[in-house]
């Protein structure tokens, strides 16, 4: 039986080698950069010390993660997370759809084509230089705040040191900087979607909107519910490179979210390693409980799941 299994390994090695060869690189990255850090976690269960290093120190149990439950802003940082990601599903995630259903729509190529350059640039742009232009526009002589004086809508203010605004335009700048880009995904999905079925539905009297709601979105369900628990699977995940390009001590009532609060508290002068990997290993547990449970809840439901 040994002797089988080795010339069956022999013939898939020399079938395959190649391919094995260059999955190499890709495995040797996500060992040394995912999968090993995970030793890293033995932290958030640690009094831990640079001196003394992850092996030698003191192991303190759960104090960590009490000590941030018990902190004044435990509250305020997942509520900010929540809320950050809650209405970046509810407007960030349709937004990319609509585009793509509506450009699916375009039958005239050029324009096809300049919509979609115009809607990708944005995503290659740094994001130090877009919360830098947002800066800029959203300041109290800033062009956009500018348009809205005198379009009456507000009196001049500087936009990002007021906190009812910071939601908003985090939200709106984040749409428009990747809705082009999430459109790739599901342009690729509609041009596998069979073009008999649209003659057949015309044939019937079917006008677009109706092809629309009855061939197009339910032969793109699959990949649209895919994308969607990938998405609820990074609620607690709201990334802090924009949130600190863009807050202020006016904002952090609203802004601070739990990657930000991690960067500043461990980052940012009081060097508490443990803790900061305690609030980071709480967003990562939540995170995973929300992917099972999104994906187990669409497999029942739909019958479409991740796995």
């Amino acid at each position: 039986m040994g002797e089988k299994i080795k010339k069956k390994i022999g013939r898939e090695w020399n079938r395959n080698k190649y391919l094995y060869f260059l999955c190499l690189p890709f495995l040797i990255y996500y060992i040394l950069f995912h999968y090993g850090p995970i030793s890293g976690l033995l932290m958030a269960f640690q009094d831990y010390s640079i001196v003394d290093g992850i092996w030698n120190s003191p192991f303190i149990g759960f104090e960590n993660f009490i000590r941030f439950f018990q902190s004044q802003y435990f509250v305020r940082l997942v509520k900010n997370t929540l809320l950050l990601s809650i209405y970046n599903i509810a407007w960030g995630f349709p937004a990319p759809l609509i585009l793509a259903l509506l450009l699916n729509e375009v039958r005239n190529q050029r324009f096809k084509k300049a919509v979609q350059t115009i809607t990708y640039l944005p995503h290659f742009i740094s994001l130090v230089v877009v919360c830098g232009m947002l800066t800029q526009f959203l300041s109290r002589d800033g062009f956009i705040t500018n348009i809205l004086v005198h379009l009456g809508v507000m009196e001049p203010t500087n936009l990002l040191g007021e906190k009812q605004y910071f939601r908003t335009i985090y939200i709106a700048s984040g749409i428009w900087q990747e809705i082009g880009w999430g459109t790739i995904i599901y342009l690729a999905a509609l041009s596998g979607v069979d073009e008999q079925l649209y003659e057949a539905a015309r044939i019937d009297g079917a006008n677009r909107f109706h092809c629309m709601t009855n061939i197009t979105l339910p032969s793109i369900a699959p990949t649209i519910i895919m994308l969607l628990i990938l998405k609820v699977g990074k609620v607690m995940s709201v990334g802090f490179e924009k949130i600190i390009l863009l807050y202020n001590p006016q904002t952090y009532e609203v802004a601070d979210v739990l990657s930000s609060y991690i960067y500043r508290y461990g980052l940012g002068g009081s060097f508490d390693y443990g803790y900061t990997t305690a609030i980071g290993m709480f967003s990562s547990v939540i995170n995973f409980i929300l992917v099972i449970s999104a994906n187990k809840i669409s497999k029942k439901l739909t019958e479409t799941g991740i796995w």
